[in-house]
């Protein structure tokens, strides 16, 4: 299923600075043909004239951002309309040739308008429950709220939830005192959180990168020696417990992915014992297929049985192997079994290398 992974990082930008500068949201509502991003996706504006996030290629923000000053000034929201086909717009002048259109709402975030509430989808997302965002599109006024899973009873959360579908973001209209109105729907999900079972030396750029592609890590090895926090400054968290008692500690139902690889085959092993009775649908086990034949044997694991396939040799075949090279080839692994995308090339246009060269 669709959703939207950009609110957790920006949430956090904006909690910062929150009561101290003036802020804007800005969302894609609508796009036709090509488009670098897809309705749903969000951007800040503040007083200070940053910007956090992209509501396209990097190439409408800074014009997007004349827009956003206005909508600050004025406190009242507006749509703008970028059309990659007509040479009269300034998005064709711009020479970006992607040709699509997108439509974009600016809403000004303040205390009079309950801060588009923000603050409750903060809440909810740190809760790690996921939430559908309701954007008002048209009038003088910006409003927001947001429906949680504690809402799936109530008759206007099973109304957006059946129109969107499987879909990240719709467009839906809702009867309100004033008559129809036009809402933007998006699903929205609390980040990826990747348990990383081994701190050594190679566990540091899968680690960072995970942190930038804006998931949450929490990273599990009871040596002393490794999985210090000077050298994980981007670990959300380091569990403080030793592998056999992962299942107890509170974070473990929250995880969606991981990746064991602590060289030892003890450990290993202990790790996907444990991690049978998680909720997570990717599981990597960094060595060859022989080191993981072994390690499933010394956990007294049936391989037929498994609950989660166990990938092992972990990754995808980017050649390269230093820990960097096998670090992007296991988060782009998991990052596709997680999307349900089949991480194959987006172009045929590729040859094919000839590896004796």
């Amino acid at each position: 299923m669709n959703v939207n992974n950009d609110f957790p990082q920006l949430l956090k930008l904006w909690s910062a600075d929150q009561h101290a500068e003036s802020w804007v949201l800005g969302t894609v509502y609508k796009t036709t043909g090509p488009c670098y991003r897809k309705a749903g996706a969000s951007m800040l504006f503040n007083s200070l004239g940053q910007q956090f996030g992209l509501l396209s290629g990097g190439c409408l923000e800074s014009d997007i951002q004349r827009y956003a000053k206005e909508v600050m000034a004025s406190g009242k929201p507006t749509t703008i309309c970028y059309d990659g086909s007509d040479e009269d717009d300034i998005s064709f002048q711009f020479g970006i040739g992607c040709g699509g259109t997108v439509h974009i709402l600016l809403q000004p975030i303040t205390e009079d308008n309950n801060y588009l509430s923000l603050d409750v989808l903060a809440e909810n997302l740190a809760s790690r429950e996921s939430c559908i965002y309701l954007q008002k599109l048209m009038g003088d006024s910006a409003e927001a709220q947001v429906l949680t899973e504690a809402d799936q009873n109530n008759s206007l959360y099973l109304q957006i939830a059946a129109e969107l579908g499987d879909n990240k973001a719709q467009l839906v209209h809702l009867q309100t005192d004033s008559g129809s109105q036009e809402y933007l729907a998006t699903r929205i999900a609390p980040p990826i959180h990747l348990l990383v079972v081994g701190g050594g030396m190679d566990a540091r750029p899968l680690v960072s990168m995970a942190s930038i592609l804006g998931w949450e890590v929490s990273l599990c090895d009871p040596r002393p020696a490794n999985a210090r926090r000077e050298h994980f400054m981007e670990a959300d968290n380091i569990l403080d417990c030793s592998i056999s008692q992962l299942s107890e500690h509170r974070l473990f139902y929250t995880f969606d992915a991981a990746v064991v690889m602590s060289h030892n085959l003890q450990m290993d092993a202990e790790a996907l014992i444990v991690l049978q009775g998680s909720q997570i649908d990717y599981l990597a086990l960094l060595g060859p297929a022989s080191r993981r034949a072994t390690v499933i044997e010394l956990a007294g694991l049936e391989d037929s049985k498994l609950p989660i396939p166990v990938a092992g040799p972990a990754g995808i075949n980017l050649g390269g192997e230093l820990p960097e090279s096998l670090a992007l080839s296991i988060l782009s692994q998991c990052h596709a079994v997680l999307h349900s995308a089949d991480a194959g090339s987006l172009c045929q246009a590729l040859p094919v290398l000839d590896q004796s060269r």
